[in-house]
């Protein structure tokens, strides 16, 4: 799978940066963020995180990109796979209860009615797709919402992800040139390779 980004950064100022993110993923656990045209960017193998600046290897860790696991991974892997995946994340799946947003009815997985802090998703009942994840940050209260899917290779995609701190938006992702079944050559992930891997892309 490969899709290109606007993402939209708002500053504590109110001013915006936007940028142009090119995403490629080989479902489920691999992807690749090249974030601008110097060859930096973010490798998630796995549970293993590899940033690059300029071309180099900035840093390594360990960790998951939650936003592209939950919107993509889940829907291409084990159920078993994605409850560990979520205790990972510090989501109790043993905590669930139905409600509605929007009008619209959904399953929140990770608190019981009526727990508005705990770690938790809220997804639409009837397509299974993911629609929030709220947790508390060192930031504040912290949303993320994804909007406007549509359908890409048989699966459902957001058309837009959102965050929110404390109310107030601080990044927009809006997802175009969304293609499947796109041939992904191994170089692309490859760590050691990050800088001389062909870009889809281009």
């Amino acid at each position: 799978m490969t899709f290109v980004q606007k993402t939209t950064v708002v500053l504590s100022s109110g001013s915006q940066i936007t940028q142009t993110w090119y995403t490629a993923g080989e479902l489920p656990g691999r992807w690749r963020v090249d974030t601008d045209q110097s060859k930096g960017g973010t490798l998630y193998l796995g549970d293993s995180t590899y940033q690059f600046t300029g071309g180099k290897l900035a840093k390594a860790d360990t960790g998951i990109n939650e936003i592209l696991s939950i919107a993509f991974d889940v829907f291409s892997q084990p159920a078993v796979k994605s409850e560990t995946m979520l205790r990972r994340m510090g989501i109790n799946a043993a905590r669930f209860h139905e409600t509605t947003w929007r009008g619209t009815p959904v399953y929140v997985v990770g608190a019981e009615r009526g727990d508005s802090t705990s770690k938790q998703i809220w997804i639409e009942r009837d397509r299974l797709i993911p629609l929030r994840l709220l947790e508390n940050t060192r930031q504040g209260r912290t949303e993320f919402r994804f909007s406007a899917h549509a359908q890409a290779g048989g699966q459902w995609v957001p058309g837009e992800v959102e965050q929110l701190v404390n109310g107030k938006r601080r990044l927009v992702e809006q997802l175009t040139q969304v293609r499947t079944n796109v041939s992904l050559p191994d170089a692309l992930f490859d760590p050691k390779r990050w800088a001389s891997a062909p870009r889809w892309a281009e």
